[in-house]
């Protein structure tokens, strides 16, 4: 693929991954409440992942065109990302200075990142619209193999801000609990908030 390509697809998704939402919600908790967010940050990825290959292998355009199926994929993602949100709300577990924290099932929190970011249907439309523009059907790659590159370039940028966000977070917050539980309760209502958003969207565009 034509260098100049991947780096225009890299500048916009880049944008992308720098604009705050539920991805970095998440990063944010989790660096508050475990000792590393990689386990998170892996699932957050693999939702990414599974999106990239989605539309690699050409179901994205089928599924696009079925309303019912990005209804019920909406509502589903919106209501995980609102109990998820809830339990962050509600229980703000933050790191102290000097006390060992008990690490929580790194299967879990990777299950966890991989609903957020793979239920999110925000995610899978906007690789739906933007992969596509940045491939060439007369490549000499396939337009399939074009979309999985520029999926693990997006990926790659992906691992950096949120593995940055999610460590520096703790870092920061870490001698402040005060604040920490703050951020971890500002974190949870922010996915409340966009659960709500995507299902009041869809509900609109439902009956519109």
């Amino acid at each position: 693929m034509p260098f100049g390509t991947v780096a225009a697809f890299w500048a916009v998704s880049f944008l992308f991954v720098l604009t705050p939402g539920a991805d970095w919600a998440y990063a944010i908790s989790a660096g508050l409440r475990h000792r590393t967010v990689l386990p998170a940050v892996a699932g957050l990825l693999t939702g990414h992942l599974l999106a990239t290959a989605v539309v690699a292998a050409g179901l994205g355009a089928v599924l696009a065109g079925s309303p019912t199926v990005l209804t019920v994929l909406t509502v589903v993602g919106s209501a995980y990302l609102a109990w998820l949100g809830f339990g962050m709300f509600r229980s703000p577990s933050v790191p102290v200075a000097g006390v060992a924290k008990v690490e929580g099932n790194w299967a879990r929190q990777a299950l966890k990142g991989a609903g957020i970011s793979g239920l999110n249907p925000k995610v899978f439309l906007l690789f739906l619209a933007l992969l596509p523009q940045f491939t060439d059907p007369n490549g000499s790659w396939p337009v399939a193999g074009q979309i999985v590159a520029l999926g693990l370039v997006h990926v790659a940028s992906c691992a950096v801000i949120y593995t940055s966000v999610g460590s520096g977070a703790r870092a920061v917050l870490r001698t402040r609990p005060s604040a920490a539980r703050a951020v971890t309760r500002f974190s949870g209502a922010a996915m409340m908030v966009i659960g709500a958003f995507l299902f009041l969207e869809q509900l609109l565009h439902w009956y519109s």
